[in-house]
């Protein structure tokens, strides 16, 4: 697969949660059918722009993510496509159960959107931060997990997890982030997109750290380290066939994600990478077994090393380890 063409000088930046707002509003007008909750917050989960065009096919829950869960299964189940949205850090931090039971175990088309995730998050602290959801939710049998990088994204993923027909689960981001693709971005269940083709480093990246990944690429290169940079925006299913590519052209694979290391992006690659007999050295970047602290999204990407400048750290740090 050849690099894909992208804005690399992006002057628009909006929230990921932009794009799931917008397509919400667009299913609806397609499918009577489109039903969206939220756990009293519609405007910051952007449903809100749904509740005023479609007010009878809106549920406001309040502060009960367990229930709405619940509530959306039900709906589901007489043949309507509900669309439930919250912070991540109580859907799925608080009804983990309720999507596995309700939801993924009756195998109801139920889509799941987090918003305000990762540490991008920023100023609202560790309690908000949700850095586990990827790992509790991938975990579930019949659901599928996609993580876009910007706002044309996040508007394609949402069209996607609804032609599933099936649960789906989607990580937004509060944090306005630069745009990189546009309407015409490939964009599939299961696929990846290469940014940029590289020989000694293969970053493997998603959301908002994606853009930060394709920087510390072009300062890399600037000291004769060529690496690729591929967008892996499904999570479940996962691009296998990308991975082992990877594997085989570079030999080295750097993950970096802002979710803990333990059962994100970093754990689902190297489940790929035990799979087949290789020597490819693969280092997990991301929050190490801690719970991050306040302040704005750029700082603490600084500090956690998740920025350009941190990731190319890694990569530098794995290339002398490599020797």
């Amino acid at each position: 697969m050849a690099a894909i063409s992208y804005n690399k000088n992006p002057e628009e930046k909006k929230g990921t949660r932009d794009g799931f707002g917008k397509a919400l509003v667009e299913l609806g007008e397609k499918d009577p059918n489109v039903w969206a909750l939220t756990a009293d917050v519609s405007e910051s989960s952007r449903t809100h722009w749904f509740a005023e065009k479609f007010p009878s096919r809106f549920i406001q829950i309040g502060i009960a993510e367990q229930n709405m869960a619940g509530v959306a299964a039900g709906i589901a189940s007489c043949g309507k496509r509900p669309f439930i949205s919250a912070f991540g850090a109580f859907s799925p931090g608080r009804n983990w159960e309720q999507i596995r039971v309700s939801i993924c175990y009756n195998n109801v088309p139920v889509v799941i959107h987090a918003s305000h995730t990762g540490i991008t998050v920023g100023p609202d602290g560790a309690s908000h931060q949700i850095l586990e959801d990827i790992a509790m939710i991938r975990s579930l049998p019949n659901i599928n997990v996609l993580v876009p990088c910007d706002i044309e994204q996040a508007k394609k993923a949402t069209w996607i997890l609804y032609e599933q027909n099936m649960p789906g689960y989607m990580r937004t981001s509060r944090e306005k982030i630069p745009t990189m693709t546009n309407a015409e971005t490939p964009m599939e269940l299961g696929g990846s997109n290469i940014y940029k083709e590289g020989k000694d480093v293969a970053i493997l990246s998603h959301g908002p750290i994606l853009y930060q990944s394709v920087l510390a690429a072009e300062e890399l290169e600037k000291e004769g380290i060529s690496a690729a940079v591929v967008d892996m925006y499904s999570i479940k299913p996962i691009d296998e066939i990308q991975i082992k590519e990877m594997a085989k052209n570079t030999g080295l694979i750097v993950t970096a994600e802002e979710h803990q290391v333990v059962g994100g992006l970093g754990s689902a690659v190297a489940e790929v990478l035990s799979s087949y007999k290789n020597d490819t050295i693969l280092r997990r970047h991301g929050i190490y077994n801690r719970f991050c602290e306040s302040g704005s999204a750029q700082e603490l990407m600084a500090k956690y090393e998740l920025d350009s400048k941190g990731i190319a750290k890694i990569v530098k740090e794995e290339i002398e380890k490599k020797g």
